[in-house]
């Protein structure tokens, strides 16, 4: 397993567009260009940006999707791209986002001849809900994201709570756990990093000040952490809660805050690109609160142990595999009131021994991580050149094929919805109907009776 590898990683979001996976994919191709061969980066192209890397990164067309999604989505139909990605003469393919990547992927498989990886990541089906209201056309895009990971020639998961949300959305081949590292070394800030941030954010000297750091979206758990807070407020505890990142919630995460009284407690940063100051907000803090159950992974909690902070995390999660409650981490249910209570029982000394025990049991860096995968794509080839891994030639070859899929999928979706509103329509005619008739009916009977009562007044008078 000596030999040097030419890898491509493809994926949707790449920097400028800062999220967990474009991370990995960074870290990815760092590591892979420094000890372990070459590779190149494919990911949709992006107005104005300067790849400054040590390896080449291919950008392709795209639109501006980022109002819906938060990246921009890319075309993975054009030729060109594919025939450049061709030349390049890789080994294999990775990819780490189902869609338009393994889109590309596939039709660079189908020219070239190697293999394709792909790494799940994240619960799409709550990104899909998030994005798509209609459940017809939720349901036709899981589908035709699950048939595209079943087309790879190997699946990788990034812990096992992602392995079961991808069997949970039908995917029914087998997969390999691989888990992510994280790239700040073990260590401290410089201290007068850690005093900036006292002085920019005014920081209480004797208080325990609490981080969450990631996308500012309900579903990682902010009203959870706000809720639990609101308890710590009302037994007349002092803190500081630090949120550092952004996202299509944060205002009304700020608001909320405000409407529980929290406010002057509060610090809500942006995001934060410098990973030196990301790693002194790390040291600040003397816990992380991460009640989020949408993670697959939780870089994050990692990250945090490189530093030695320990984390606060649901009982159950992914974020919470490897954490051993009360030594390298806090468990908690689900719910505000649990980490209202789990903090009330904690004092400073007991965050910072969690720390310490985290830095040494949980840490996991990226150059271990990348030689674990390395090690694995060796294997992958193997089996690749041995016969052993079944041609994916089925349907679902190619990306006309895929292209077609999805068009159907939406198209059968559109046809049962259509089925549903032409069915709607004629209930609702059927109603007006039966209305009509029923008060035409009413209409003829009460000119009977006036009829009738006309003709006994003529009668008399």
């Amino acid at each position: 397993m000596n030999e040097k590898l030419n890898v491509c990683l493809m994926n949707d979001s790449f920097p400028p567009t800062i999220d967990g996976v474009a991370n990995v994919v960074v870290n990815y191709a760092k590591h892979i260009t420094a000890s372990h061969g070459s590779c190149a980066v494919a990911t949709p192209e992006y107005p104005g940006v300067q790849d400054n890397y040590p390896f080449p990164v291919i950008r392709y067309p795209s639109i501006d999707t980022t109002q819906l999604v938060g990246y921009r989505a890319g075309n993975p139909l054009v030729p060109e791209t594919v025939e450049t990605l061709r030349r390049m003469d890789f080994n294999l393919i990775h990819s780490h986002c189902p869609v338009v990547s393994t889109v590309l992927a596939r039709s660079l498989r189908d020219a070239s001849g190697v293999p394709v990886i792909f790494t799940y990541h994240t619960k799409f089906d709550i990104d899909i809900a998030k994005a798509v209201r209609s459940q017809l056309l939720q349901q036709a895009a899981i589908d035709v994201l699950v048939r595209n990971i079943s087309a790879c020639d190997e699946v990788w998961v990034v812990s096992e709570g992602a392995g079961e949300n991808l069997r949970s959305l039908g995917y029914e081949g087998d997969y390999l756990v691989m888990p992510n590292g994280v790239d700040l070394e073990k260590g401290q800030a410089p201290g007068s990093a850690v005093k900036a941030l006292n002085d920019q954010w005014n920081l209480p000297a004797e208080a325990p000040v609490f981080l969450f750091l990631g996308r500012m979206m309900w579903y990682k758990g902010q009203k959870l952490i706000l809720n639990g807070l609101k308890k710590l407020m009302e037994a007349g505890k002092d803190f500081c809660m630090v949120f550092v990142g952004d996202g299509q919630d944060r205002a009304e995460i700020e608001a909320y805050a405000d409407e529980l009284g929290l406010s002057d407690r509060c610090r809500f940063t942006g995001a934060v690109q410098d990973r030196e100051q990301v790693r002194a907000w790390y040291c600040r803090a003397d816990l992380l609160l991460f009640p989020s159950t949408f993670d697959t992974n939780g870089l994050v909690v990692r990250e945090a142990a490189a530093c030695g902070l320990g984390s606060m995390l649901v009982k159950g999660s992914c974020a919470a595999e490897g954490v051993t409650d009360g030594r390298t981490g806090i468990l908690i249910e689900e719910t505000g009131e649990a980490l209202g209570a789990a903090l009330l029982a904690l004092d400073i000394q007991k965050m910072h021994e969690i720390g310490r025990h985290a830095m040494e049991e949980i840490y996991l860096s990226w150059a271990d991580s990348v030689a674990m995968a390395n090690e694995r794509y060796h294997i992958v080839l193997e089996n690749h050149k041995s016969g052993k891994l079944q041609p994916k030639t089925g349907p679902l070859r190619g990306f006309y094929t895929i292209g077609d899929e999805m068009r159907s999928e939406l198209a059968a979706a559109r046809d049962t919805a259509g089925a549903v509103r032409s069915a709607a329509d004629s209930m609702r005619g059927a109603v007006k109907e039966t209305v009509r008739s029923s008060f035409k009916e009413a209409a003829e009977e009460l000119q009977r009776e006036l009829n009738k009562a006309q003709s006994i007044l003529e009668r008399y008078l």
